[in-house]
């Protein structure tokens, strides 16, 4: 079979239609819980600055608000390697347990330490989902789909977060801020079809030696196993945690790990600074706050049709292409908004703005996913996005340290522009993996049960 252009694996299985679009979209509405859980901080903050009762200053909000993104930087570091020792499944099934159960510990809280807490807490749980549910994603994608399919996943994100702003807005003055916060417990209902039909990764199952319940799982969803040849180094086969370090910081793949932690970097701290600052200076351009919070809508809508658009780029020229072209699309469109135009002609920056972020963003994370052996793909995704967690901090406070400068408004879009550049530069400078799965593809000998 031919291999992933951009550094993909070799594959010893096709999965049926019916299979990898019940992957999708298990995992997509995992993820779309995921971005409610995130995005519904930004949906609150205004009810709990007016709370009477705790009487939150805008600094407490902010660390609030941080309590998760501290919490997904732990998460995607040690949850998402329990995922590649233990198991695909349990561990994306866990990890919506956990943090939809802090969402409830969140709306419940009798103070704002104990709030926090809930979100540090909540944080883990999302920092494993969001590498579980990437490599089972394009595990059970076929190979010319991968990376639309990843997209189309990802694109949950914006998906949730802007569910959340709806929620907000149908309910945050009737019920209060701890109502729409509860509602993020409500994955909670979907456990139960996650756990009967979400399917385990065969990667680990093979990889791990279990190729009895492999065959029996492939049975179930029609899938036909050719014959595995081991891998001349068994080590490097085998789900530990030794293993996972030696695929991610080999002599090889050292280069491109730390080039794809820098665009995962880059890219994050433009994604979280337009997002926290662009109805404010959008507001400095001299729109009202209506129109300015209308420019965050088009900002995420755009975000989450432009992912799954790349995506589909991407699988006929090429992740690494696709990528590198859509930040340089995103940097241009972000210092285009410095320029006095139409409001359609904002409208559109904005868009493309968003197009070449998130949107990329969301492939570039199963550019990441696809690079590394199977062995040690949900953890390298995982620690990607947890060094991605150091540019959703920054993000912010790229924005509130020039509004200290009180410079021109467009310092912020040029310096949003050049971290899009950044994350361009990186992703092309990534070398192609040469690499080849624990298992190869073989003559088609049925793997005997």
């Amino acid at each position: 079979m031919a291999a992933l252009s951009d550094g993909s694996q070799q594959r010893f299985f096709d999965p049926p239609a019916r299979t990898t679009y019940l992957v999708l979209v298990l995992c997509f509405l995992t993820i779309v819980a995921e971005g409610y859980d995130i995005g519904v901080m930004g949906t609150i903050v205004p009810s709990l600055l007016a709370d009477p009762a705790w009487k939150l200053t805008p600094m407490q909000i902010g660390a609030m608000g941080s309590a998760a993104l501290f919490g997904t930087l732990f998460g995607s570091y040690i949850i998402s390697v329990i995922s590649d020792l233990v198991g695909r499944k349990l561990l994306l099934i866990s990890c919506v347990v956990l943090f939809s159960l802090s969402m409830l510990g969140a709306a419940w809280a009798p103070s704002p330490s104990f709030f926090s807490v809930s979100r540090f807490i909540g944080g883990l749980g999302l920092g494993g989902v969001i590498s579980a549910a990437a490599a089972l994603t394009v595990e059970y994608s076929p190979t010319e789909k991968r990376n639309l399919n990843f997209a189309l996943m990802y694109s949950g994100y914006s998906i949730g977060a802007l569910l959340s702003a709806v929620i907000g807005i149908a309910f945050l003055s009737s019920h209060g801020w701890r109502f729409v916060v509860a509602l993020g417990a409500s994955p909670l209902l979907a456990v139960p079809f996650l756990i009967k039909l979400l399917p385990e990764s065969l990667d680990f199952l093979l990889a791990r030696g279990d190729d009895a319940r492999a065959q029996r799982l492939a049975s179930r969803l029609g899938i036909k196993l050719s014959a595995p040849r081991r891998h001349t180094d068994t080590a490097a086969s085998k789900p530990s945690l030794g293993a996972v370090f030696s695929e991610v910081f080999s002599q090889q793949n050292f280069w491109t790990t730390i080039c794809l932690w820098v665009a995962q970097v880059a890219a994050v701290l433009v994604i979280y600074g337009l997002g926290t600052w662009l109805p404010q200076l959008m507001r400095k351009l001299g729109y009202d706050l209506g129109s300015s919070l209308s420019f965050l809508a088009v900002f995420m809508l755009s975000s989450a049709l432009g992912g799954i658009l790349i995506g589909r780029i991407s699988d006929r020229l090429g992740a690494r292409k696709t990528i590198v072209g859509g930040y340089l699309i995103g940097a241009l469109a972000v210092a285009g908004l410095t320029m006095k135009g139409s409001l359609v002609m904002n409208y559109l920056l904005v868009a493309l703005a968003g197009f070449g972020s998130i949107g990329v963003a969301m492939v570039q994370l199963g550019f990441i996913a696809n690079y590394y052996r199977a062995h040690a793909r949900a953890s390298a995704t995982g620690w990607a996005v947890g060094i991605g967690r150091f540019g959703a901090m920054a993000g912010p406070m790229v924005g509130a340290y020039l509004a200290t400068l009180n410079v021109d408004v467009k310092w912020n879009f040029y310096a949003f522009a050049a971290s899009a550049l950044v994350a361009a530069t990186a992703i092309a400078l990534t070398r192609n993996s040469r690499s080849s799965d624990a298992f190869v593809e073989t003559a088609g000998v049925p793997l005997e049960s």
